[in-house]
């Protein structure tokens, strides 16, 4: 075990700074496409492809499986960017990484149940945490190396190798998103958001998960917290944000939350002025973008 996660942490670090290399000067000659953006001076994106090619060489199956036709359906996702489908209002990244979930779930549904649609949904947070630059690696460590605590203290070492390959992999990649260097980019994030629900899953099945669900969308929403503080006023108005509306954007912030909003609400914005209810974070949860003035 300890082989594969030395082995895991040096190909993760090598990778991440070869592509970064690459798709800077490809982005510095405008051959990258949507995998360089003018962020930060130009960053590159889709360097998630490290950790990504990295887990799938060193996990054992059948967790590979769901991290390769996620990880593959997200980096379309990155290679499309924003572009629109001209039959329905979505874009055509967030066709494939919706087609990535529903696969997840799937190909998941035989080993681990009703969890498989939990595990999907991990990429929600991840998605949100992946923002702000070393946010999403910060998320991935301390729940990684919670969950290998965890593990070791229950004496549940079976799977240990799953949660240790993902902070190996994350270690790797980290330095250069800490510095704003890099992106992960969706085939990145959401990946390794796979490994990590499935490592949830690993330490106490379905209602293991689902705790650490919440505590990881907790822990992404104190992270970012002022940024979304900033997010939230300047951007959707909501006055006073509270840790409620911060736990309800990473929950449910994003551009396919948002259609389901379209769908439920039409153009009508629901206005929130119980105080209990906004504590919870309601003025997010049913903030409308599509809502007419």
């Amino acid at each position: 075990m300890y082989n594969a996660i030395i082995g895991a942490l040096i190909l993760s670090t090598s990778l991440s700074i070869i592509l970064a290399l690459i798709l800077t000067k490809l982005g510095e000659k405008n051959r990258a496409g949507n995998l360089y953006v003018m962020v930060r001076g130009g960053t590159p994106r889709a360097v998630g492809l490290a950790p990504f090619i990295t887990l799938l060489l060193f996990l054992p199956y059948p967790f590979k499986d769901l991290v390769a036709v996620m990880g593959i359906l997200a980096f379309l996702d990155d290679v499309l960017g924003r572009k629109k489908s001209s039959r329905i209002p979505v874009e055509w990244g967030q066709i494939f990484r919706g087609m990535g979930m529903i696969l997840v779930v799937i190909i998941g549904y035989p080993y681990l149940g009703i969890a498989a649609i939990l595990v999907a949904l991990m990429i929600q947070p991840m998605n949100i945490a992946d923002m702000q630059p070393g946010s999403a690696c910060s998320s991935i460590i301390a729940m990684s190396l919670l969950v290998i605590f965890l593990m070791i203290f229950q004496g549940n070492t079976t799977f240990l190798l799953v949660p240790s390959l993902l902070l190996a992999v994350c270690v790797g990649y980290a330095p250069l998103d800490y510095k704003g260097k890099v992106m992960l980019g969706e085939v990145g994030n959401h990946s390794m958001a796979i490994v990590l629900g499935l490592s949830f899953f690993l330490l106490g099945g379905l209602s293991g998960l689902t705790i650490m669900f919440l505590v990881n969308v907790i822990w992404i929403a104190f992270l970012r917290r002022k940024n979304l503080h900033i997010f939230l006023e300047k951007k959707l108005s909501i006055k006073n944000p509270t840790g409620g509306d911060y736990f309800m954007d990473v929950l449910t912030g994003g551009g396919m939350v948002d259609l389901i909003r379209k769908i439920v609400l039409k153009n009508k914005q629901i206005i929130i002025k119980n105080r209990f209810l906004i504590k919870l974070g309601f003025r997010r949860l049913l903030y409308n973008p599509f809502a007419r003035e």
